[in-house]
């Protein structure tokens, strides 16, 4: 059996997946949106991130996680990255091999694989085709240049299967594709 990879991307309507000077979740977290969170942080899962997702969210204060944290910290979590030395949180290790490293992980297939953030290894992943689910969670706003990292820049054509849509909190939307491999339709 083989393991799945879901990339999760929290973006503006306009496609920024962060921005600066703007709160976490670009403001909006609610009620909905929190349960989605930590249903999905109970799941069983080995967490990929990068090096600045994950120095942002190692030193976040405990009160954040809010119930959470326990969770959170007994996930797996594989930080890529070419400059991090070491890292602290617990169940955390450093990988420099992106790609070879995900295969094999897939290849496994013990344990789903997800993203947190890293739109540098979301873009890779989806280059080499190792994406099986892309999760967007678009909040409704414009980012305009208060946005700090479009989305889906340099990512190549790509078809895109719905899977699901869901309403989160009134007004954001969380949509699930599965990449089809295929090229998209052309004139």
């Amino acid at each position: 059996m083989a393991g799945t990879l879901t990339v999760d991307l929290f973006i503006s309507v306009d496609g920024w997946a962060g921005s600066d000077g703007l709160p976490g979740y670009f403001g909006y977290l609610g009620p909905d949106l929190a349960e989605w969170n930590a249903a999905e942080s109970a799941k069983p899962q080995r967490v990929i991130m990068g090096r600045r997702t994950y120095e942002a969210l190692a030193s976040l204060p405990d009160a954040a996680w809010g119930d959470t944290r326990a969770g959170v910290d007994a996930l797996e979590k594989i930080v890529f990255s070419s400059s991090l030395e070491s890292v602290d949180w617990p169940n955390t290790r450093i990988s420099r091999d992106l790609i070879p490293e995900i295969t094999g992980l897939k290849a496994d297939g013990d344990v789903p694989l997800r993203t947190w953030g890293s739109m540098s290894i979301a873009r890779q992943l989806l280059k080499a085709g190792l994406v099986d689910r892309l999760r967007i969670m678009m909040f409704p706003l414009f980012a305009g240049d208060a946005g700090r990292e479009p989305a889906f820049s340099g990512v190549a054509s790509d078809e895109l299967e719905l899977v699901s849509q869901r309403v989160l909190d009134g007004r954001i939307l969380l949509i699930e594709y599965r990449p089809t491999g295929n090229d998209i339709p052309r004139a």
